[in-house]
């Protein structure tokens, strides 16, 4: 946990002020800091797939997360040596006297921003599968602290965010970029060695070949018998071994996607690839399933990563001081952070014992139900900030920033519930030899809302451009400041987007059923959870 902690004080502040640095020294306008601070969320979560196959296939999870280095070193270098970014100007008041970054200078700014992508996302997702792998489900104390770990592992995350936002954010405003994105490689360093000194007391998983690979083989097989008929008991088709599969969790056969069946008929064909065991097609199976409740997720989350960045700005266009101090807009981010870890206590400790008893459910309430909670204050949260962009667009003096307190608050619940619920749902549905690839599936979420979100931005800033939008021939999004476009209303185009995933989420959610049942057995006290769940399917 110290590892989240200390990885989080450099990853969380460097996410959401890098569209500052973007802005305000590389000299990029408001369109082009915000598509590139929400590409490069997209690329660390999407490179978390990578670690992910890595530590599933080949070597421990503990192993992969040492491997991969941290590169804001070279942002540091960057931000320190003049001649790798524009001469320092008055971007706010003056932008017609900035110069541009140079194609050179944003080439090595690219290199830094995915070289940190590529460690960062291998290090988030086997960290999370590193730490389930602690708890053993079979034994009813571990299974009800797994249940919990995911709470205390978002409440890690923004420990470190809290903690990072307002001394890393201070120092990159304060004392300069290259001191604080040093200080980031710093804090990751030293909660390497942290992890490093704990290797004598980890649980490790055996890597288990890859299992992109079986499932690959599931539908190559299934297709080359597809004209093969199905046994009349399908409940004797033999669940054997051929050494690709060693170590993976056995799967009992379910009755959905019949036609994948046929890949673990023997029909004498000898050719690689043409047999399979009833686990590599139960795993193919999982994936399947899964699969419109990660296309709706998509949708639901492009919103939350553009919301995240635009709030950046509008409290940089806003009255920042409090009382005597005054906040670095990114610093403002605090507010939901400390909303999260109250809530996360709160929920975890108080919430869940009394959900449990009120609906059977091991974990209160089912993954996906949590994330449509998250999902529907995501839309209350674009209504919010629209509402607030609006009227401040309106006022002829500076609005005090706290206007953005609701907005933040809302942010701070939709990390605690869908941010954890789709966490534990990839995770806790995909089988054993594939849990790093389940957390994996959750960042491909993230990062491929935060990539749809930047076509948004561009397709946004053409139609409304073409059509004379945000007066005369700027589109919604365009110019160095916000007050020379409009942001409240694309706050509440994202908010109808939000609305219509929201639906569709909840379409896909309700058809879903559970690779495990989400209800605690009968006669189980109320404070304890079921060391082995029924095989039985449950529906949301």
């Amino acid at each position: 946990m110290l590892l989240i902690v200390m990885t989080n004080m450099g990853n969380i502040p460097t996410i959401l002020n890098i569209v500052s640095f973007l802005h305000g020294t590389m000299h990029m306008g408001v369109a082009d800091a915000s598509t590139t601070a929400t590409n490069f969320f997209g690329a660390l979560c999407v490179f978390s797939f990578l670690g992910a196959f890595i530590s599933d296939s080949y070597i421990k999870r503990f192993y992969t997360i040492l491997i991969f280095a941290p590169g804001y070193m070279l942002l540091a270098c960057q931000a320190h040596f003049p001649s790798l970014h524009p001469p320092p100007c008055d971007i706010t008041n003056h932008p017609n006297e900035c110069t541009p970054a140079t194609s050179r200078n944003l080439s090595l700014l690219r290199l830094g921003l995915y070289v940190i992508a590529v460690g960062e996302g291998a290090l988030r997702v086997c960290a999370a599968a590193l730490g389930g792998d602690q708890f053993d489900g079979d034994d009813p104390e571990e299974l009800r602290g797994k249940i919990s770990f995911f709470n205390w592992f978002a409440f890690c995350i923004s420990l470190g965010g809290f903690v990072g936002l307002v001394f890393v954010v201070w120092v990159q405003n304060n004392e300069g970029w290259d001191l604080g994105f040093a200080l980031a490689a710093l804090m990751v360093l030293v909660g390497a060695a942290v992890l490093l000194g704990g290797l004598p007391f980890y649980r490790h998983q055996v890597p288990t070949g890859s299992p992109l690979t079986r499932i690959l083989q599931v539908f190559v097989a299934a297709f080359r018998k597809r004209n093969l008929s199905l046994p009349e008991d399908l409940m004797e088709m033999p669940n054997i071994s051929d050494g690709t599969g060693k170590g993976v969790e056995v799967l009992d056969r379910t009755a959905s996607f019949k036609f994948l069946d046929k890949a673990a008929v023997d029909d004498g064909d000898t050719r690689r690839w043409s047999r399979c065991t009833v686990t590599q097609v139960e795993e193919a199976k999982i994936i399947l399933r899964m699969v419109p409740v990660f296309l709706s997720s998509v949708l639901g989350y492009v919103p939350i990563p553009l919301l995240l960045t635009f709030t950046v700005q509008q409290g940089g266009a806003m009255d920042t001081r409090l009382g005597a101090a005054t906040v670095p807009p990114a610093s403002l981010f605090i507010v939901p952070v400390v909303f999260q870890m109250l809530i996360l206590a709160a929920y975890d400790r108080a919430a869940v014992p009394w959900l449990r008893r009120a609906t059977g459910h091991a974990g209160g309430v089912t993954h996906l139900q949590r994330v449509g909670v998250g999902f529907a204050s995501t839309v209350a949260a674009l209504a919010v900030a629209a509402a607030v962009e609006g009227y401040r667009r309106r006022k002829s003096t500076a609005m005090s920033v706290l206007w953005l307190a609701p907005q933040f608050f809302l942010l701070g619940v939709v990390d605690v519930t869908s941010f954890v619920g789709l966490l534990e749902f990839f995770s806790g549905e995909a089988s054993a030899g594939m849990k790093s690839i389940g957390g994996a599936v959750f960042f491909c979420i993230l990062g491929a809302a935060s990539w749809l979100g930047s076509v948004l931005i561009r397709v946004v800033n053409r139609a409304t451009a073409r059509r004379g939008g945000g007066g005369g021939h700027h589109g919604w999004l365009d110019g160095a400041d916000l007050d020379a476009g409009r942001l409240d209303l694309f706050y509440w185009l994202l908010a109808l987007f939000g609305l219509v995933s929201f639906f569709l989420y909840l379409l896909c959610a309700c058809r879903y059923s559970y690779r495990h049942n989400p209800r605690m057995q009968s006669g189980m006290e109320d404070d304890k959870v079921s060391p082995a769940m029924t095989k039985e399917e449950a529906a949301v």
